[in-house]
């Protein structure tokens, strides 16, 4: 049950050793035992610091404008700012030091302070919820990911259609219940702590495996939704509370011996829910308690696509015209270029495309910092299995459930049935040729940002094959920069790419024809993937 600011206690005092206000000279006005008292007038919340005993003198400060600082252990500092000034630049009118008995008095004045200042400036922030308050105004998330984009990301995830598209991903679906039931011995009697609960079905399976309580927590909307849909599942509705906030913020009334969660997003980072989960981890899981799910794998493999090639390149002839209506584009034609590939492409394509076996970069999920998450550094190496064009860099996910008596992945792998998070391909905008035998080597690294997701670096090298590979040395190199936050949804389903025996030459403008340094290495034309009309979505 949610408790408004009116239903608090009215007045919440704290004495003080010492009181003090700071001077526009650097001086301080002299040390005396005073109260701090939070209260309500004509429904404003308000601080007052008065000296003792019953002083008529009373300091009224304005809490929505009110910085709290700490200056030791039982000492802080109120800093107002000045609600009169025009400037843009804050002005601060007046400072007052004051000193509590013990540390505890101190630690709890400040907490008092944040809940009555989040409840002024932040309207649910710092609210009573039926199992905690949420902490500060502004958290951990907030200082790391752009308002614009956290707000655009909890109104996706606040509508049913797109909650509604992800339920009806049976791969995914169907995986997560059946690791959940496969693993009663897990959840029986135990408290549950669903991470970014959406729609809340996650914490209807954990139900019905039998645990002892679920708190479901969801940031957006879909909170609401999620209520009606436990409501009305009576059996089960006793044991789930759905706590409307980020787990970054919430307080819970009890730790969890499991976190359930769908944390993944394309390539198992986007979006950058992995680092809620771990934080979650880190502030409500119980030591050596189990998530579900447990580790991450990224897969990664080269792969030739000469249609997928020539498809992204052919995007950027509309800028090679030099009459568009009396205006010559070809200036921006080498950017328009680049910038599509830049692009990741999220598609589902046929495994043999691939032309090396897959090397796979490990998260555990149980162990991982959050920092760890915030650059993401993998070594790749394979050796070709063909001799071909490398247009680029395939890569998938997985995710582990580390059941006591099953263990079940959920596998995004092409060739696997299709989920909605497809694959992803970063396309080279300079194509390698290889031959069977030899070594790639490179590098990608991801950098992430603050609109929830990563820049990509990418770098493949085609080291020496054959006489004289023992002196080692680079033949070629092929790099670039991709925002994974922006894929181009190829929207297809995997196809065999047979030979074309009727294929024009006029059909397509061909990859000869686009500028490659140091490539004059044409395979043959390929049939284009039949293409399908349902859009993924960008998880």
């Amino acid at each position: 049950m949610e408790v408004s600011l009116g239903q608090k206690q009215k007045q919440h005092e704290f004495a003080l050793v010492s009181m003090s206000q700071l001077t526009s000279s650097s001086s301080s006005s002299p040390c005396s035992p005073a109260i701090a008292r939070f209260g309500i007038d004509s429904g404003t919340a308000q601080l007052q610091f008065l000296h003792e005993p019953e002083s008529t003198e009373v300091i009224n400060v304005d809490i929505g404008t009110t910085q709290l600082f700490k200056l030791g252990p039982v000492e802080s500092v109120c800093i107002t700012v000045d609600s009169e000034t025009s400037s843009k630049k804050e002005s601060y009118s007046r400072g007052i030091t004051i000193r509590f008995r013990t540390e505890d008095e101190s630690k709890a004045f400040h907490c008092a302070f944040e809940q009555w200042k989040n409840e002024v400036i932040g309207g649910s922030a710092g609210e009573c919820l039926e199992n905690g308050s949420l902490l500060t105004s502004r958290s951990k998330f907030d200082n790391k990911i752009e308002a614009a984009s956290a707000k655009m990301y909890f109104h996706y995830y606040g509508q049913l259609l797109h909650q509604q598209n992800m339920l009806q991903d049976y791969v995914r679906t169907g995986t997560y219940c059946a690791a959940v039931i496969e693993n009663r011995a897990d959840f029986i009697g135990r408290v549950v702590v669903d991470v970014g609960a959406g729609s809340g079905i996650l914490s209807l399976f954990a139900a019905q495996a039998g645990a002892k309580h679920v708190y479901a927590v969801e940031a957006s909307e879909m909170a609401e939704y999620a209520r009606r849909l436990i409501a009305g599942n009576p059996s089960l509705a006793q044991r789930i509370t759905v706590v409307k906030g980020k787990v970054e913020e919430v307080e819970l009334p009890e730790k969890a011996d499991i976190l359930i969660s769908e944390p993944m997003g394309t390539l198992l980072v986007n979006e950058r829910m992995l680092e809620s989960y771990v934080i979650a981890r880190d502030r409500f899981l119980v030591p050596k308690g189990k998530m579900f799910p447990t580790m991450g794998r990224i897969h990664m493999a080269p792969f030739s696509d000469e249609y997928l090639y020539v498809e992204v390149a052919n995007k950027a002839l509309f800028w090679q015209q030099h009459n568009y209506y009396g205006v010559d584009l070809t200036p921006l034609y080498g950017p328009a270029f680049q910038g599509y590939f830049s692009q990741p492409v999220v598609d589902a394509f046929d495994p043999r495309l691939l032309v090396a076996p897959a090397t796979f970069h490990t998260i555990d999920f149980t162990s991982i910092k959050e920092e760890d998450l915030y650059e993401i550094d993998i070594p790749l190496s394979f050796i070709a299995s063909v001799g071909t064009r490398v247009h680029g860099l395939a890569c998938w996910f997985d995710v582990l459930f580390n059941g006591s008596t099953v263990q079940r992945w959920l596998t995004t792998a092409p060739g696997a049935p299709t989920t909605h998070w497809y694959q992803l391909r970063c396309v080279l905008s300079q194509p390698m040729y290889v031959m069977a035998g030899q070594e790639i080597t490179g590098r990608l690294h991801m950098v992430a940002h603050n609109a929830q997701s990563y820049t990509m670096y990418l770098t493949m090298s085609a080291k020496m094959w054959g006489a004289g590979a023992e002196q080692g040395g680079i033949l070629q190199t092929s790099s670039c920069k991709l925002d994974l936050k922006e894929p181009y949804y190829r929207m297809s389903q995997p196809q065999a790419y047979a030979w074309s025996q009727d294929q024009q030459p006029h059909q397509l403008v061909h990859a000869q024809d686009i500028p490659i340094q140091s490539q004059d290495v044409v395979g043959p034309g390929l049939t284009p993937p039949s293409q399908n009309s349902a859009a993924p979505l960008n998880r």
